[in-house]
């Protein structure tokens, strides 16, 4: 079963739960937005991507909501976290995983082929 997070109102999510859907692949939804991750569910999900917390980071959603990034470095890592866990609109979406553990951000048809492969 593929896990997918998403918000209902990015076209990108929507898409990839077309993309889903015409698959026939057997998926769940989270909203991520009404059930922000936790720091230990990023931290699992970007070991999974081999990513840093920045990496997965919507900086212009930042700026929108009045939040200051810190720098960029392993020193400032669990302040990413902290933050992208307090707010979930930071975080890129949509992420999916496969059952298997395959992780990405599925933003582009590669990707989403990728992880509906793997499932």
């Amino acid at each position: 079963m593929i896990e997918i997070w998403l918000n209902p109102a990015c076209s990108k999510c929507r898409t990839a739960e077309s993309e889903l859907k015409a698959a026939g692949a057997d998926y769940t939804v989270r909203r991520y937005l009404d059930e922000p991750p936790t720091v230990a569910e990023l931290e699992d999900v970007l070991g999974r991507l081999g990513l840093e917390p920045w990496d997965i980071a919507r900086t212009a959603d930042a700026r929108k909501l009045g939040v200051t990034l810190p720098a960029k470095d392993s020193a400032e890592r669990g302040a990413w976290l902290a933050l992208m866990a307090e707010h979930p609109k930071l975080i890129q979406r949509p992420i999916l995983t496969a059952s298997d553990g395959t992780t990405v951000v599925g933003r582009d048809p590669a990707s989403l082929a990728q992880v509906i492969a793997a499932d």
